[in-house]
């Protein structure tokens, strides 16, 4: 993680415009098609959450725009992303623990099991402060469309949040909304972060996964 300056990059503008905003978060909503993600978790005992946690990591890699965010009122540059969840620990609240992003789904699935077990456990969070951060928050439990004010003024990372999927005929879906700091990218960076979330759902193959 470094600072860098804002000329001299492609955020200048949106900098100059919205680093100071009084909410310079903008929301998105997408329907997204989880039915493979539905049939590859029961297939292979992997969780639900984590396959979307691994897509969301898978499409937001090769979007530069990732690995840069506004801090403390500069401009940081990443060399890692990682995937936050929360999790609910042993006293009945909530821990955040963030888990580094890989390529490897079986890697990314130890590192989920294992991180997320310690987090509920300790009640300890996990952070990892030289990663860029994606957010989520999975209400599995309930049926909601989506959120957004999540803004805090002091935490500028993406963020995603879904309830329930909803089982239809021929597809199951699940709507998720994408919460993002303008300055970090504008809409057509975050409508192509979400189309290509879909996309990474669509290309896994459960032959290609292992739940050891």
């Amino acid at each position: 993680m470094k600072e860098v300056n804002p000329q001299e990059t492609s955020r200048a503008y949106a900098f100059e415009m919205w680093m100071n905003a009084p909410m310079p978060m903008v929301t998105f909503f997408k329907t997204l098609n989880v039915s493979r993600l539905v049939k590859i978790s029961r297939k292979s005992g992997m969780k639900f959450n984590m396959l979307m946690c691994w897509c969301i990591g898978k499409a937001a890699r090769d979007v530069k725009e990732f690995y840069m965010l506004p801090v403390g009122g500069k401009l940081m540059q990443y060399d890692t992303i990682a995937v936050n969840t929360i999790v609910a620990n042993r006293k009945g609240e909530v821990s955040s623990c963030d888990i580094p992003f890989c390529d490897d789904l079986s890697l990314f699935n130890q590192h989920y099991l294992q991180l997320t077990k310690q987090v509920a456990e300790s009640c300890v969070n996990h952070d990892l402060t030289e990663s860029m951060v994606i957010g989520t928050s999975a209400l599995a439990q309930y049926e909601i469309d989506g959120a957004v004010g999540m803004y805090s003024g002091i935490f500028n990372n993406p963020f995603l949040i879904w309830g329930k999927y909803k089982r239809r005929l021929l597809k199951t879906t699940l709507t998720v909304s994408f919460q993002f700091h303008h300055t970090q990218m504008d809409g057509a960076h975050a409508s192509r972060f979400l189309d290509a979330v879909q996309k990474e759902i669509n290309k896994l193959r459960y032959s290609q996964q292992s739940s050891k």
